[in-house]
């Protein structure tokens, strides 16, 4: 088939090479004038590093990330332990977007897959991308929309959560921090700062960790007037351990704001075209799931396509991914105004009833298991696509 996918971000460029093995001729357009990443750290579950495995990024990301075994979250004020997840044998990777992105891209490269740069695409007319300035491209018998959060081949309109979050990257510096887990502080549910050890960023030396801030979806603007030192003395106090990190910030733009969605399309695919990633379900990173989600969308494409006609692929990769994704949605909607909300009652029923609750067997195992990816089995009933010829039809 000849196949285009919209958009070289970490769903895009996956599925690239996961079709390109099953013989489909693959042509990536993206809108950057060079393929570039837009974040900052991020986790790599252990599902999602089986998808980098299978396309043959995993060591590669393994060379640039550190291995993630525990997430763990304190009341800021008693220090109490509120949120405590243990991986099982397998960890977490911590990664940059960045090292992650240059791990995705080697892999289409060394694949010799034709990546068109320097290509916005804003719609579709039936199997050709329509790109800024009115180009329409050759026609394709699939369309991959991978454009993310905003996709103009989307039709989801995903609600904005009240909470989002400032990100930024910073050398690690001496701490007793360790170097193997999330570790974060929170004030009820309206003040959450975190420290994320990432590795080690392409072209660089040195280790790096990811720091954030919790903020009002709306409050950027108040963040910045305020001031860096009014907000670094408030960090202090909550969290002394965060100073030697935010030391490293002498300027706002250092810290780029993210704001966050949930939604999810009834329909990821239409005839002739499919969405994967954040154009197909958004939700807050509470979860650590988003680019685990866009690796899982692409392999189980990927095994669709090697298990089914043509035509009724984008319907069974739908299928295989409903009920992974329907899950995490509503676990993620669980989840999150316990952590990032005005509310007073849910922080106290976080830390006096479900905390505790959580730390009774079996829930820590289910719980390794939610944060690992596994709770459910990510394609459902569909069988992995290596190896299998696409069939005829």
């Amino acid at each position: 088939m000849q196949i285009a996918i919209a958009g070289a971000g970490i769903g895009g460029l996956a599925a690239a090479s996961l079709l390109h093995d099953l013989g489909h001729t693959v042509t990536l357009f993206d809108q950057f004038d060079a393929p570039a990443p837009v974040g900052s750290g991020l986790v790599i579950q252990p599902v999602g590093l089986d998808v980098l495995e299978r396309i043959g990024a995993g060591t590669a990301a393994r060379g640039f990330g550190t291995p993630i075994t525990r997430m763990l979250g304190r009341e800021a004020a008693s220090g109490r332990r509120v949120l405590d997840v243990r991986y099982g044998v397998v960890p977490g990777l911590a990664i940059h977007r960045a090292a992650l992105f240059q791990a995705l891209l080697g892999a289409a490269r060394s694949r010799g897959i034709a990546l068109t740069p320097a290509s916005r695409v804003t719609g579709r007319e039936g199997p050709r991308l329509i790109l800024a300035g009115g180009a329409r491209t050759a026609p394709f018998e699939l369309i991959v929309d991978a454009c993310g959060a905003g996709s103009p081949l989307s039709p989801l309109i995903a609600r904005p959560l009240p909470y989002g979050a400032v990100w930024g990257t910073v050398a690690w510096p001496d701490t007793e921090l360790p170097r193997d887990r999330l570790s974060q502080r929170y004030r009820w549910a309206d003040r959450m700062l975190g420290v994320l050890p990432i590795g080690r960023l392409p072209g660089a030396t040195g280790d790096k960790a990811a720091i954030f801030w919790s903020l009002p979806a709306d409050g950027h603007g108040s963040w910045r007037q305020a001031g860096l030192e009014a907000w670094k003395d408030e960090a202090r106090s909550l969290w002394p351990a965060f100073a030697p990190f935010i030391a490293q910030i002498s300027d706002a733009n250092q810290m780029t704001m993210a704001r966050y969605g949930h939604g999810t399309l009834r329909k990821p695919w239409s005839e002739g075209m499919v969405h994967i990633g954040d154009a197909a379900h958004r939700a807050s990173p509470q979860l650590g799931q988003g680019a685990n989600m866009a690796l899982l969308d692409a392999d189980a494409l990927a095994a669709a396509l090697a298990h089914f006609p043509a035509p009724d692929a984008p319907r069974a990769y739908a299928m295989g991914r409903r009920w992974h994704v329907r899950a995490y949605q509503g676990m993620s909607a669980l989840f999150t105004p316990q952590y990032q909300s005005d509310s007073r009652w849910l922080p106290v029923l976080r830390d006096r009833l479900l905390f505790p609750l959580s730390q009774i067997p079996p829930l820590p195992r289910i719980l390794s298991r939610l944060v690992s990816g596994s709770l459910l089995p990510p394609s459902g009933s569909l069988p992995p696509a290596a190896g299998t010829p696409p069939p005829q039809g």
